[in-house]
């Protein structure tokens, strides 16, 4: 079965600006770099589909919704916070980004694809049930996993973000639930936004547990990544036993990013793409789907893209 590869021109659609970090680029930039290197000829490529309300509101509060979707009627310029720019087609694009998780799952899960990477915009991760932030208006991961759950019979979920900023919202939607392990590897909350992430932040009440924080000092490199996946990540969700594993990809951590202090190489991300696919053929009978988060540099992000897709179409 091939490797599925969610994606969208309409995700360009979103304009954020002059100057934002969070650019129609982004896409275009992993988009031109998967052509010219001819891992897209192999690649299943799907269309995603805008969520359904219903399925949103299982993430996120009635009234956030109703906010955000008057809001880009109204033409205003910004929801909750001006990193987080709106036009027009605002709402509609971050729905198709939350339907394109759902697409992908569902592909998996009735052997269409093997796995699968959703090249999505705008991102998920920091969005809170009441609060857009971080560049994120609707958690796609969050969307996806409860899909799982309400739709599709998988109980048990786990969520790995390795995206440099920590993943606020993901973590709170799931904290106090024993059936969905969120696990973060993040630059450390005292230097770098969005200040949550620490390693005693565990979850709450039957939640305890199910939430795994590993927070890494400015200067970190491979070496370090690759130390705390081996001792600590990997290990945690393996004895956790996901049923799906969804990954936040976000390619931030990359040496070269302007919005952080991480040392990660391209091959970085090969490698945890690579542990990331054999635990889940391990744990989950192979079933991994990522969806995009951040990635600022427009080479270090295509090619780290590539070095990503690349492993999980890789024949084991």
């Amino acid at each position: 079965m091939p490797t599925g590869f969610v994606w969208s021109p309409r995700f360009l659609e979103h304009d954020t600006g002059r100057g934002h970090p969070e650019r129609s680029e982004r896409l275009r930039a992993v988009h031109e770099h998967l052509g010219a290197t001819g891992l897209l000829d192999g690649l299943a490529v799907l269309d995603p589909s805008p969520v359904d309300p219903a399925l949103v509101a299982a993430v996120h509060e009635a009234d956030y919704i109703d906010r955000f979707r008057a809001a880009c009627a109204e033409g205003r310029a910004w929801l909750d916070t001006p990193e987080c720019p709106l036009r027009e087609m605002s709402f509609e694009i971050a729905r198709l980004a939350a339907g394109a998780g759902i697409v992908a799952v569902d592909a998996v899960l009735e052997g269409v694809i093997r796995n699968a990477f959703c090249a999505v915009r705008p991102p998920g991760h920091h969005a809170e049930r009441a609060l857009a932030m971080g560049f994120c208006y609707f958690n796609n991961v969050a969307v996806a996993a409860e899909h799982l759950r309400r739709n599709r019979g998988i109980r048990r979920v786990a969520i790995l973000d390795w995206d440099v900023h920590h993943g606020n919202g993901t973590q709170h939607h799931f904290e106090a639930d024993p059936d969905v392990f969120f696990c973060s590897i993040h630059q450390h909350p005292h230097t770098l936004y969005p200040g949550t992430g620490f390693e005693w932040e565990k979850g709450h009440g039957a939640g305890v547990g199910a939430t795994l924080n590993v927070p890494m000092m400015p200067g970190s490199g491979d070496d370090d990544y690759a130390r705390a996946f081996e001792a600590k990540i990997l290990p945690a969700i393996e004895a956790f036993r996901p049923e799906f594993l969804l990954v936040s990809a976000g390619f931030d951590a990359h040496r070269d990013d302007p919005l952080a202090q991480i040392e990660l190489t391209t091959a970085a991300f090969a490698w945890m793409t690579a542990r990331a696919v054999e635990l889940a053929e391990s744990v989950c009978a192979g079933r991994l789907v990522s969806l995009l988060e951040g990635g600022y540099h427009l080479q270090a992000l295509a090619e780290s893209v590539a070095a990503h897709v690349e492993q999980l179409a890789r024949r084991r």
